[in-house]
């Protein structure tokens, strides 16, 4: 069976992943999103996230949870 991944990220895996604040998880996707001028609906991928932090796409996944 294949175990399905989210696409995008939200401020409570950014929470995990940093070890910072909600709060801090959502104003760093938004300049995510001012960054790749997308418009504010628009979700952040997990391949954008890492592209911008400079983590690893495994290391990411390991803390996102469904």
């Amino acid at each position: 069976m294949i175990e399905t991944k989210r696409a995008c990220i939200y401020p409570k895996d950014v929470q995990r992943i940093t070890g910072k604040s909600e709060r801090y998880g959502r104003k760093l996707l938004k300049k995510i999103r001012e960054e790749l001028a997308k418009d504010p609906h628009q979700f952040v991928s997990v391949d954008e996230f890492c592209e911008f932090t400079g983590l690893s796409a495994t290391i990411v996944e390991r803390y996102i949870t469904d």
